[in-house]
């Protein structure tokens, strides 16, 4: 693992509480109507990537999800979120690692859901390491929902450089040839501090 990456994001959860980073939602509202999208039975197994101190796994515990993973580099992230579900924490897989290093089973996961990790991978060999993970990972007829800024939107994020994308970018990235296109779009984030970012995002279908 790359320790420099994690110090840089163990020092910005434990500097500032959730609710002032840029990328806080009081409701993920984009995510949720992906996953909803998907139509997954209460048994799936999902992974949340990057998933941090996102309220996201709240909502899927309360939507009645019993397999959730969360995984993050930053294990100050993962523990913003365990301190928030108190007891409830017992119910979620929590992975601290990178995404790229993670000896995953094959076929594991019936939804893999990413909301700003893939972003930062600006070289094509982390990305390509990155899709065989997905490939690997996610079951056939299993789905990938990923948002990323768009390719209008900001050149950086918490000091690093990122890669933006259209929604067609990430279509035409994880290949029609291994996934169906389910939805496709852009959405808006405003940030604590009433700053817009633009994201692109998609929901894919592992063939």
């Amino acid at each position: 693992m790359n320790q420099e990456l994690v110090r840089h994001w163990q020092n910005i959860y434990t500097a500032k509480q959730p609710t002032e980073l840029s990328w806080f939602q009081a409701q993920a509202e984009t995510s949720l109507q992906l996953i909803e999208s998907a139509r997954l039975t209460a048994d799936a197994q999902i992974i949340d990537v990057g998933g941090g101190a996102s309220v996201l796994v709240d909502h899927l515990l309360m939507q009645g999800f019993e397999h959730i993973t969360v995984l993050d580099l930053a294990e100050a992230a993962l523990q913003r979120s365990q301190q928030r579900l108190g007891v409830n924490a017992d119910q979620v897989n929590w992975l601290v690692a990178n995404v790229l290093d993670v000896n995953f089973s094959a076929a594991q996961f019936d939804l893999w859901h990413d909301r700003a990790v893939f972003h930062f991978l600006i070289t094509e060999q982390e990305r390509q390491q990155y899709l065989a993970q997905v490939l690997h990972a996610l079951k056939s007829g299993a789905y990938l929902a990923i948002s990323t800024f768009a390719e209008d939107g900001a050149l950086k994020c918490s000091g690093l450089d990122v890669q933006r994308y259209s929604p067609q970018q990430l279509i035409d990235f994880f290949g029609s040839i291994e996934f169906d296109v389910i939805h496709q779009g852009k959405a808006l984030h405003m940030t604590p501090v009433g700053n817009q970012q633009k994201f692109s995002y998609v929901l894919l279908r592992k063939k």
